[in-house]
């Protein structure tokens, strides 16, 4: 039975992938941000007995140190936050939230598995980036560049550990636009500050009704594809280094980064 560690697992793809896993054969620890999230994810997992529930605040020095004595065949960052607003004006003290959670804390959680790892020679890590590394939106830039960092040394991470071992794998996954609630805190939490004082007010209703037509016409409303892919992730003995879904917005988007980058 392999261990399966998941940060950043209350709601979202990654619970969905929980869901699918759970009747096979691993252990799985389901983390969250929070006390009030641990209640919730305890009750509505106390029936699964291969299911442990634990608080990860991934920027807290304090919880990353109870990883040191957990022995993790697979982990799978995914905690992340996410602030909408321009760089123009955005407050930069969001802009280093941003990277605290989503790059920092994540990768030192990794380093305290991966320690973990190399002295079993075995292992696999994954990290949820996303396609907006690769086609960063209008005013979601900030996050874009926290996704486009982790794939970034993700995929160098790979490379460096292929040079002491063959058992150790790391991969990227990097979701399209689904509709899972996080995208709708992103476009509105900008307006808690742009609604007052911003260079773009003109440009306001217009940056709205871009995202109404995002939300309708491009966000998946169905996560089969990005589950199935994730779950090939976990389950490839041989990992390749990136898994991308949906099919179409990837496409977009490598095309976007061939011809207008």
């Amino acid at each position: 039975m392999k261990t399966i560690l998941f940060t950043g697992a209350r709601s979202g793809i990654v619970a969905c992938v929980i869901e699918k896993l759970k009747r096979k054969n691993y252990e799985i620890y389901v983390t969250v941000h929070t006390e009030t999230q641990l209640e919730i994810v305890k009750e509505k997992y106390r029936k699964d007995k291969n299911i442990h529930c634990m608080k990860l605040d991934v920027t807290d020095k304090q919880d990353r140190e109870k990883l040191t004595n957990l022995d993790i065949d697979i982990l799978f960052c995914n905690a992340a936050v996410g602030y909408g607003g321009s760089i123009a004006e955005m407050d930069m003290g969001l802009v280093r939230y941003n990277f605290d959670v989503n790059v920092f804390s994540n990768f030192e959680v990794v380093q305290i598995v991966l320690a973990g790892m190399i002295a079993r020679n075995k292992g696999k890590i994954l990290l949820m980036s996303s396609l907006a590394a690769l086609y960063p939106p209008s005013f979601l830039g900030s996050y874009a560049a926290t996704k486009a960092s982790i794939s970034s040394l993700a995929l160098t991470l790979r490379r460096e550990l292929k040079l002491i071992s063959s058992m150790i794998e790391v991969a990227v996954i990097e979701p399209g636009f689904y509709h899972t609630g996080f995208n709708q805190v992103m476009f509105q939490n900008k307006y808690e500050w742009m609604d007052t004082s911003t260079y773009f007010a003109t440009c306001l209703s217009q940056i709205r009704k871009k995202e109404g037509l995002l939300e309708r016409y491009i966000e998946k409303k169905n996560l089969c594809s990005i589950e199935r892919k994730i779950i090939e992730a976990i389950k490839d003995k041989h990992t390749t280094s990136i898994y991308r879904a949906p099919f179409l917005q990837t496409v977009f988007a490598k095309t976007y980064q061939i011809l207008f980058r």
